[in-house]
């Protein structure tokens, strides 16, 4: 249980150190689970009819991480993982923490230039990924960055665009030319690769760097938050105390693995404790996870607000069994409070948590637990999370006193080491005295509870996707016709904020929203691209020179009113 600092009434708490941090890295986790759970079944993924136990899973995992020591993978080389939810992502997870590789999560639905960005910046030597999903066409897009894939043999590309990466896997049953099956990876171990994964096992330090992160960056290129073992182990490890989940508990997974909501809250969770983990589909579809809800008896939901309205609107909600439900997790947005109470109500999700955090910081700060009352659940992110320090402070760094709103800072095991290749950035964001700074505005209440009131750094959140406006203003600026640009975020109901874009043009030159449009299709995630696009001869500024984003804000608001 949290502990609360009640020293001058000010907005400063830590929590519980009575359960230590785990030291174990990520592979002997799942070796403990083994041991302890080795019946239980560990990962069942709907859509491609597999189910695993945890010994079979760990099994599956040895022979993948056995395959990429004998593909001359050595530890601390950075693999990219570029692909929607399958039980071949979670194996990828593991088997590369075995091997001491860095799993680098890429969003399913980036595009050309931001893969281009993310593959350079941490220099992937490897990448895993679906042939395609919906609308992209991964291998393709890897064609399209190394045409020189289609004259190698696999694992010896050499490519201008993207030079450090040799070896790309498809999680397909036949590989296009240059590119090798996600099955060959298993094939090619061998009894030396067995051998030397072993070794590389008994190297391995819990505060070795495991992977890494893309966060939006408000200079206008994504940030590689780099985290440990340590990390995310623990922190998933602790959001699944909060729920008082056991090895009974069965984890209906719709968010995307590729967020630490999925790799860390739920799989790392789901592991620490023996439970299994339940995938519905390939991406989030309302009605398969209540299908998978039901027929697999899940215990345990994750999601964000959206998700739980969408599932909570379907009109054949009736027809599913949900009444295994208990706990879970919303999280990434303020849960309104009707959806709150048919959470409660319809879905039996009694004891639901609110969880708050960062990938910067594992990613989970502050929970709620289940015995938190309803306005507790719907007004606040809850209480200081175990072996981590919180405190909120005014603009000149001290710290407010409670009910006063500031700047929510948090330090522990949990902060990130750093933003890959980029000290000054993360010296931006983590002060000497190793606290992060997250940007968010925050109250504490005197018991300790958490309220988000709003953002300090300009970030759009768009259907739980955090945007920031500059990565796409960066990107807007390659338009030929397109002088200056603000982009910025306004109300939706649906998304709970949707994309706006206020562009002046150059002299003479006359453009539309489609135009704009179809020049970020393909090459910025589709999330990104503005909804909205207003042409304008010049921004609401101050005397000083400073760009309203409010004003413009409001003026959009009033218009769509």
């Amino acid at each position: 249980m949290p502990e609360t600092s009640n020293s001058d009434s000010l907005s400063y708490a830590s929590g519980s150190t009575e359960n230590a941090l785990w030291t174990d890295c990520i592979g002997q986790a799942l070796e403990n689970a083994v041991e302890l759970y080795g019946d239980n079944e560990a990962l069942v993924s709907c859509h491609q009819n597999i189910r695993w136990t945890y010994t079979q899973f760990n099994a599956e995992v040895d022979k993948v991480a056995a395959g990429l020591v004998a593909l001359g993978l050595g530890k601390g080389d950075r693999i990219g993982i570029w692909s929607p939810n399958n039980a071949e992502w979670i194996v990828t997870q593991f088997a590369t923490a075995k091997a001491g590789l860095i799993l680098v999560t890429i969003n399913p639905a980036y595009r050309l230039s931001e893969l281009e960005y993310a593959l350079n910046k941490v220099e992937c030597k490897a990448i895993v990924l679906a042939h395609q999903f919906k609308t992209s066409n991964y291998v393709q897009m890897i064609e399209g960055l190394a045409p020189e894939i289609s004259d190698c043999q696999p694992g010896q590309l050499q490519s201008k665009k993207i030079p450090h990466l040799e070896l790309a896997i498809v999680i397909a049953d036949e590989a296009p030319p240059g590119f090798m099956t996600f099955e060959d990876i298993a094939n090619s171990a061998n009894q030396q690769s067995i051998a030397q994964l072993e070794t590389r096992k008994a190297q391995l330090s819990c505060d070795d760097p495991i992977n890494i992160q893309f966060t939006s960056g408000t200079t206008g290129f994504p940030k590689g938050a780099t985290l440990t073992h340590k990390n995310i182990l623990n922190n998933g490890r602790n959001v699944a105390v909060c729920q008082d989940l056991t090895d009974q508990d069965r984890l209906c997974i719709p968010v995307p693995l590729y967020h630490c909501f999925g790799m860390v809250m739920g799989v790392l969770g789901c592991v620490s404790h023996g439970a299994t983990m339940v995938l519905p589909s390939e991406a989030f579809e309302p009605a398969t996870v209540l299908q998978a809800v039901a027929s697999e008896k899940c215990t345990s939901l994750y999601g964000v607000p959206t998700m739980f309205i969408a599932e909570l609107g379907l009109p054949t909600i009736a027809e599913f069994d949900l009444s295994t439900l208990r706990t879970g997790v919303m999280a990434g947005s303020p849960c309104p409070t009707e959806t709150m109470k048919q959470v409660l109500d319809i879905m039996h999700m009694r004891d639901v948590t609110i969880a708050y955090g960062m990938t910067e910081t594992s990613p989970v700060s502050m929970q709620t637990i289940a015995t938190d009352s309803f306005e507790k659940r719907v007004s606040t992110v809850g209480k200081v999370h175990p072996h981590v320090e919180v405190k909120i402070l005014d603009d000149t760094g001290n710290i407010v006193p409670y009910g006063v709103q500031g700047e929510f800072c948090t330090r522990g095991y949990s902060v990130m080491s750093g933003y890959w290749g980029d000290e000054q950035k993360t010296s931006e964001s983590i002060d000497s005295d190793k606290w992060m700074h997250t940007g968010d505005l925050a109250t504490m209440d005197d018991q300790g509870y958490v309220c988000i009131t709003g953002r300090l750094k300009d970030m759009i959140i768009r259907g739980g996707e955090n945007v920031y406006p500059r990565e796409i203003e960066e990107f807007l600026y390659r338009h030929p016709k397109i002088q200056d640009v603000q982009v910025f975020g306004v109300p939706d109901e649906k998304y709970g904020e949707e994309i706006c874009a206020w562009v002046v043009l150059k002299n003479s030159e006359k453009s539309s929203l489609g135009e704009i449009k179809d020049f970020c299709a393909g090459q910025i995630a589709h999330y990104k691209v503005p909804r909205y696009v207003k042409f304008v001869e010049e921004f609401p500024m101050t005397v000083t020179g400073k760009i309203q984003k409010f004003v413009m804000r409001d003026k959009m608001v009033n218009e769509n009113a």
